[in-house]
């Protein structure tokens, strides 16, 4: 099957089992067809030298990959020296790539369609990239999840398709935790993410307000 395929499958998942069947599938040749020069997926690397800008100290950053897949944020952080990074995805076949990396700290299944099981403010930064996305994963209660378990002044980078950012109600999810003073909103702004498909997505930086969170 064609990565055109795959990800018209993807974008079109009706539920998370739907989702999560078909990057199983995918799983093993993921990585060759994203990273091929038609498809040119650069969003996961964009995503960590954003997290790296984003830490004084990268290497003694703790970082959750969340939606890591087959761990591409995972690798291009673990280059730059970062040491703790928690992954979370839906696809075990796909954690199993990522594992083989050696990039990850620890690394489970998880749906983002639902609470995560991790503390409150465990991590300096959370990336999540190519999770917001047609068919996969909508914004509530994701961002507000990835925002909880990020520390007080740590770091959200995520990207969401350009295409559901307004329509997926995902400016409108962004607006009220910023309403809510929960967080800041560092930066919003469009990105290339598949860009042989000419893909674009949003880019949102948000820093966690340092006050008390309450769930």
């Amino acid at each position: 099957m064609s990565t055109q395929v795959y990800l018209a499958q993807a974008r079109a998942s009706l539920n998370s089992q739907d989702c999560m069947a078909l990057y199983d599938r995918w799983a093993a040749t993921y990585n060759d067809e994203v990273g091929d020069d038609a498809q040119d997926y650069v969003a996961p690397v964009l995503v960590a030298q954003v997290a790296l800008k984003s830490s004084n100290n990268p290497a003694r950053s703790v970082i959750l990959d969340a939606g890591c897949g087959t761990g591409l944020v995972g690798q291009a952080l673990a280059t730059s020296g970062v040491k703790a990074i928690d992954g979370l995805d839906l696809s075990n076949p796909m954690l199993t790539v990522a594992r083989k990396t050696g990039a990850y700290r620890n690394l489970a299944q998880a749906d983002l369609t639902r609470r995560i099981e991790k503390a409150d403010n465990t991590y300096d930064i959370v990336t999540c990239v190519g999770t917001f996305t047609a068919g996969h994963v909508g914004p509530d209660p994701a961002l507000r999840e990835l925002v909880r378990v990020t520390k007080r002044n740590g770091i959200v980078i995520a990207t969401i398709l350009e295409e559901i950012w307004v329509s997926g109600g995902f400016k409108s999810e962004v607006e009220k935790l910023k309403r809510e003073n929960l967080v800041t909103v560092v930066s919003d702004e469009l990105i290339d993410y598949v860009k042989g498909h000419g893909d674009k997505a949003v880019l949102v930086v948000l820093e966690k307000v340092d006050r008390a969170w309450t769930t």
